[in-house]
């Protein structure tokens, strides 16, 4: 639709300015402590729109204004925004481009620049002040296999949540496109990220900013993929506990394909985030040996702790107590219960 036409018409119009003010009054809401969460279902989505170009429908770009909002009006030091919509969010990456008080973190279907419109590549980290504050995820290798459950664990493994920890947000706005949900065309994305997945994902980036988090909708064309990864997010934003992954997912290394996309991000990212610069070992790791592998670590450096405190002249201290090892039946993760879905 011309943008003309549409903003003759004042249902358009209104509607579009009706989302981007729910958007920034929830962020709002939440950066201030009157609400915990929020998840806002609107549209179009926004994150294509920049300061001086839209798409088709896509005029305001309503996660970037509720950032720029955080800013001026409560003076939010650090805001993360994640974009997990298949398409790179080309308009947020060169709003916040220079801009080190907002960290942008993209996982999309990039192909090396021929899915879509192109952007998103791993290199554009940000420039001037803002350099480091931009990492794209960029998915390439076309849909052979399609991305699933384990490579987007593996990208919040290894990338999302180290450099968010690292960045210590004050609020994390998500642009939540489920685009990348099982049940869309090639032409859409084609990837195959279950609805549970996204309700994981969720509760992952509730670790930040103390649990202050907004989504937004933005794509999504399957109603029963879209409305079943909504609503696990939702479920997760209330506290409830995810259901539990397919077993052959948390099983499954990450495909080849993903493993080279993840590798020249870590490259590319190692430069600006110490968080990640061990992460390139554990990259092709499946998300149960990725797991086994960090507990063992934690209960080897328990081991040497011990060893520390009973050298000759120092004062010895109270060991602290190690978990029992329950990895032949449950997943071990931030709150060490992860379990199963038994295959049928």
């Amino acid at each position: 639709m011309d943008i003309g036409t549409m903003w003759k018409n004042p249902r358009n119009s209104e509607a579009l300015k009706m989302a981007v003010g729910s958007v920034t009054e929830l962020a709002l809401c939440v950066a201030r402590g009157d609400l915990r969460n929020g998840f806002a279902v609107v549209t179009p989505p926004g994150h294509h729109a920049s300061r001086s170009q839209t798409l088709d429908s896509i005029v305001f770009n309503s996660v970037a204004i509720a950032a720029k909002q955080l800013q001026e009006q409560l003076k939010v030091k650090k805001i993360l925004i994640v974009d997990w919509d298949v398409h790179h969010g080309s308009g947020t990456e060169s709003i916040f481009y220079t801009d080190p008080s907002v960290l942008y973190i993209s996982l999309h279907r990039y192909d090396d620049g021929a899915f879509f419109n192109g952007t998103g590549d791993p290199s554009r980290v940000g420039c001037d002040v803002g350099r480091g504050y931009n990492v794209n995820v960029a998915w390439s290798g076309g849909l052979r296999p399609p991305m699933g459950d384990a490579e987007y664990l593996a990208a919040f493994r290894t990338v999302v949540m180290p450099i968010a920890h690292e960045f210590s947000p004050n609020v994390v706005l998500v642009s939540a496109g489920f685009d990348a949900a099982e049940g869309h065309p090639a032409a859409l994305g084609g990837y195959r990220v279950s609805p549970k997945c996204f309700g994981w994902l969720t509760q992952k980036l509730m670790e930040l900013a103390e649990g202050r988090v907004v989504l937004v909708l933005e794509g999504g064309y399957e109603l029963v993929s879209l409305c079943d990864a909504s609503q696990a997010c939702v479920s997760a934003l209330l506290g409830n506990e995810p259901e539990p992954l397919s077993e052959v997912e948390l099983l499954r290394s990450p495909c080849a394909n993903a493993v080279c996309s993840l590798e020249k991000v870590l490259h590319v990212q190692s430069l600006h985030w110490r968080s990640v610069r061990s992460m390139l070992n554990t990259v092709s790791l499946s998300y149960v040996k990725a797991e086994r592998r960090v507990s063992a670590g934690s209960e080897a450096a328990l081991v040497l702790s011990g060893l520390n405190m009973t050298v000759p002249h120092r004062r010895q201290l109270p060991n602290e107590p190690v978990e029992d090892d329950e990895t032949h039946s449950t997943v071990s993760f931030t709150r060490r219960t992860f379990s199963f879905q038994s295959r049928s």
